[in-house]
């Protein structure tokens, strides 16, 4: 395995062959995903300048000393700004006042970009979008690796809880065992607020859990991630307290089948909308094509929710190896509940390889 010096040190190295190529002297990276993904440092409230130069991290007092690694690591250099941060980057970048800079145009609020256009000069601002994000698509190994311990850390945590699962808990006190769980087991937060949905209430894609509470022969929907250094995980489990609701049941087979047909078409070369469309189609087929309305999946990285998109409601994508995405069909019936399954998937030079590793028949589903 690589030292995370020599990670860091590569990812630098090929974004200053982007930065080059998209024709500006800099890149004022001010996402702290793409910071953390560029140096290791993942405190926020951090811009980093990269260019021909020594990288260098713009921060403040208060990550000082967390910085330290990153100065020591010869990755960049720290300034530690006493003032606004457009003054300490104009202050770094007033030795070359020829020098344009690009801007995360994705990420800046338009108040910023004018406050950087201010202090920098609005001539020498060029709006760019995508250049980390293009290189953060593809999954290094080390990332791989982290992103299957945080899948490892959730299903442990998920297989805690199942056994203390009865009826008239409350989706509440479900989520925050879940939580719980999880962090006991080393993920720093929950990926995203856990989505414990008691029967009816599972017909709503990104349901918040609250005060309703589970019933015998009612469905349970699940959809939780975690954060381990980082790096997100994200999976969706139905289960059933005792007998399941015939609706649920069918819908189940339905879902289960999607899903799998869906992962098996996972391959580099493939578009994401043609891996959606297998899903859509099959759900389409038995009849519930209105009831699955969103995308079949995306991607997972330092952020839960990344590229590429497998949808059929944004433009396509060619998958390649090490790309890492969720595959997570659904049908939801108001009134009654929904079925979604999700796991994670790596693209391999051969097709697709699941991180997850937990059943998703209906008899292990069933509590």
């Amino acid at each position: 395995m690589k030292s995370t010096k020599s990670v860091h040190a590569g990812r630098l190295s090929r974004l200053k062959a982007l930065v080059a190529k998209a024709g500006v002297d800099r890149l004022l990276v001010t996402s702290p995903r793409d910071v953390g993904y560029l140096t290791g440092f993942l405190g926020g409230d951090s811009y980093l300048l990269v260019g021909p130069a020594k990288p260098v991290v713009v921060s403040d007092f208060r990550y000082r000393e967390e910085l330290e690694p990153v100065e020591e690591a010869g990755l960049a250099s720290v300034v530690i700004r006493r003032g606004a941060m457009s003054e300490a980057i104009a202050d770094l970048l007033a030795s070359d006042r020829a020098a344009k800079v690009g801007i995360q145009s994705e990420h800046l609020t338009v108040a910023q970009r004018a406050g950087f256009a201010k202090a920098v000069g609005a001539n020498r601002i060029v709006d760019t979008a995508g250049i980390v994000a293009g290189q953060r698509l593809i999954k290094d190994d080390e990332e791989i690796r982290l992103i299957s311990h945080a899948a490892k850390i959730q299903e442990a945590a998920i297989k805690a809880v199942l056994p203390t699962i009865e009826p008239g808990q409350t989706e509440l006190e479900i989520a925050a065992a879940l939580e719980a769980q999880m962090k006991s087991r080393g993920s720093s937060e929950p990926g995203f607020q856990s989505i414990v949905a008691a029967g009816a209430n599972g017909s709503l894609p990104h349901y918040r859990p609250g005060k309703a509470r589970t019933l015998r022969g009612r469905s349970l929907l699940i959809d939780w991630g975690a954060v381990y250094q980082g790096y997100h995980s994200d999976m969706t489990r139905v289960f059933a307290l005792g007998k399941w609701p015939p609706k649920i049941r069918e819908i189940y087979e339905i879902v289960l089948e999607a899903q799998q047909m869906s992962a098996a078409a996972l391959a580099p070369g493939k578009t994401t909308a043609a891996v959606d469309a297998v899903a859509r189609e099959h759900i389409a087929a038995h009849g519930y094509g209105e009831q699955f309305g969103h995308g079949l999946g995306h991607g997972l990285g330092l952020d839960g929710h990344e590229e590429p998109r497998l949808s059929h409601m944004t433009s396509s994508t060619v998958l390649q190896p090490g790309m890492v995405v969720t595959v997570e069909p659904g049908i939801y019936l108001p009134g009654i509940g929904g079925v979604r399954i999700e796991d994670d998937y790596v693209i391999t030079p051969q097709g697709a390889r699941n991180l997850c590793t937990l059943p998703k028949d209906l008899a292990w589903a069933t509590l």
